[in-house]
């Protein structure tokens, strides 16, 4: 099979596909088959029909073109294959030659356009240095982290006052909208100041006490009645103040595997400063990412672009014209934009993501999302969003991999290396040669016909080129130089398309 790439836009190709008689009739045979196997001809087993009688009660017209819809996908994968593409959106197939006849052996030809992903250079991050700020850890970040200990083993004291922030209070609630009660609960303990509830809630709760009573206005914020105004009427029963114990040696036993405070408080402090480097880091990713951002330029598939916008603009339930769409467009060319950069990366280092690392990954999102985990991944199954979620997993670790090259120095001069807080390099990940140049577009312009051999063997290397590259560049070599990249080729990537036609 032979392929061809001819570039349309810079971000949109035409591939040509030549499949030789020989290497299609095959496909053709198993089309027949198949037919036999789903139709009755008196005379013959269900399964057994000769080739020649499927022709002669069904055309050999419907059997060829059957044989071209079940091989063409696997025809395109291949020549997309061959020259090195990352096709985006659909693609448009043409078919320009089917051999239909019976004495017809010619190549089955059929072209595609299609948008691919454009060429993305990327600087060195080893060149790249990201400041971010210093991570001195405060007695004020030690006493913080073990009040918020304390706080997990305080105790509910019932006092006789008006409420405040932070109190508890043991509340009875009903909502009414007109005569028609829409909501109540009953003795719920509540934080003031939580914003769990009512938008409203908090702001009548300050100042109440003991067995009094409240009406007020508030807007619903869910249910069937969603945005409109109820009279809601809390009632509070008691109110509690959280009491902390104190932060003694007894307490250090009992809420940690230490004998006194003070070595509590010195594994607290260790625990702010990993913390505080691990945000270090994450600062520092964000950096680089906006420095890959600044610095990478390529362009996006407008198709593509408009392909997104549109199926943001369905699941919103909106036209396609509407002005939501002008509104989104920054905000997907950005996404689209920081996806395909993040996707050449993880080439680059080899990235993967194995099947723990997902796991956990799907756990952190039901999280966030506030689902539970198993729920949140049965969901995820069900709606194909594995694979998605599994780039996502990838992008991120490629951008940590390349975060492990940069310098990251902290306000104080201080260097981070990233490596401690976020494990060294994965067995299998590698580490690109940044340094290397882009492949040669213009190798068949006049100024490489007119490079002297010995430089041009100095310069150029198939494994950095396309397969299209390369041809265009030894048309303008000696026959040194093709044998030269011939035997380069085979010793590296040895791409069979490219082999055969450097040897043609």
């Amino acid at each position: 099979m032979k392929s061809s790439v001819e570039n349309l836009e810079p971000t949109k190709v035409k591939v040509t596909v030549e499949v030789p008689f020989e290497d299609f009739k095959p496909a053709i045979d198993r089309s027949a088959k198949q037919i036999g196997k789903q139709v009755s001809i008196p005379g013959f087993r269900k399964g057994h029909v000769p080739a020649r009688i499927i022709e002669a009660q069904f055309g050999r017209g419907a059997i060829v073109q059957e044989a071209v819809n079940d091989s063409l996908d696997d025809y395109y994968s291949e020549a997309i294959r061959q020259n090195e593409l990352v096709p985006l959106g659909r693609p448009e197939v043409e078919v320009t030659n089917i051999p239909i006849e019976n004495d017809d052996t010619s190549d089955l030809v059929f072209t595609v356009i299609v948008d691919v992903r454009p060429e993305i250079v990327f600087p060195d991050p080893a060149t790249i240095t990201l400041n971010v700020e210093s991570v001195a850890v405060s007695d004020d970040d030690v006493e913080e982290r073990l009040t918020s200990l304390r706080e997990r083993f305080a105790t509910l004291k019932e006092v006789d006052r008006a409420a405040k922030e932070g109190d508890y209070l043991t509340i009875d609630m009903t909502a009414k909208i007109g005569d028609e009660d829409i909501d109540s609960v009953s003795g719920v303990s509540y934080e003031v100041g939580s914003g769990t509830m009512l938008p409203g809630m908090d702001e009548a709760l300050v100042g109440m006490s003991a067995n009094e009573t409240k009406t007020f206005t508030d807007t619903l914020a869910g249910g069937e009645h969603e945005g409109e105004d109820a009279e809601v009427t809390v009632t509070v029963s008691d109110v509690k103040e959280s009491e902390l114990p104190e932060a003694d040696d007894d307490f250090a036993q009992l809420a940690s595997e230490f004998d006194t405070v003070e070595e509590l408080k010195a594994d607290l402090r260790e625990q702010v400063g990993k913390d505080k480097k691990t945000n270090q880091v994450y600062a520092a990713r964000d950096l680089l990412l906006e420095e890959f951002r600044k610095t990478i330029e390529f362009p996006l598939p407008t198709s593509v672009v408009e392909a997104e916008i549109a199926s943001h603009l369905e699941r919103e339930g909106k036209e396609l014209d509407d002005p939501h769409g002008a509104e989104v467009r920054s905000e997907v060319e950005e996404a689209m934009r920081d996806q395909l950069m993040l996707d050449v990366l993880a080439e680059k280092f080899n990235t993967q993501a194995d099947q723990n690392e997902l796991f956990n990954f799907l756990i952190e999102q039901a999280q966030a999302y506030g689902m539970d985990p198993n729920q949140f991944i049965q969901a995820t199954a069900q709606t194909n969003q594995l694979s998605a979620f599994a780039g996502e997993l990838t992008r991120g670790k490629a951008l940590i991999s390349a975060l492990r090259l940069a310098k990251v120095v902290d306000a104080d001069g201080n260097e981070l290396n990233v490596a401690d807080v976020v494990g060294e390099a994965p067995e299998g990940e590698i580490v690109p040669d940044f340094s290397a140049a882009p492949a040669p577009k213009a190798a068949a312009t006049a100024g490489a016909e007119e490079a002297a051999p010995s430089e041009a063997a100095e310069l150029f290397d198939p494994s950095t080129a396309k397969v299209d590259e390369v041809i265009a560049y030894v048309a303008g070599a000696d026959d040194a130089e093709r044998a030269r990249v011939l035997e380069a080729e085979k010793a590296g990537k040895a791409r069979k398309t490219l082999i055969e036609k450097l040897s043609a």
